[in-house]
């Protein structure tokens, strides 16, 4: 395959991750309208370490393309975003 044949897969896969990074904000968004009604914070470091310890383990099954760091800190902007999200819509 040519670069431009490789271009073409990475920018499809870019279209599958923004839809699936959107129906993640919408499931953010939810679950902050819940915690709201139960006036839960926003902030959840007991989740947010198991999100983290989920997607690492996902990706050890995958086989590891990006390593622990990396996937962590790419892990740490998406739930900061979430978490954006979520005091926009009136969380604290």
């Amino acid at each position: 395959m040519t670069i431009a044949d490789w271009r073409v897969q990475i920018d499809a896969i870019d279209r599958e991750l923004v839809a699936l990074l959107d129906r993640r904000c919408r499931c953010a968004r939810e679950i902050g309208r819940l915690k709201r009604g139960l006036d839960l914070p926003v902030y959840e470091p007991k989740r947010e370490a198991e999100v983290l310890a989920n997607v690492t383990a996902a990706c050890h099954q995958l086989g590891g393309g990006l390593n622990d760091a990396a996937l962590r800190r790419l892990f740490e902007r998406i739930i900061d975003e979430m978490r954006a999200l979520q005091r926009e819509d009136g969380g604290r």
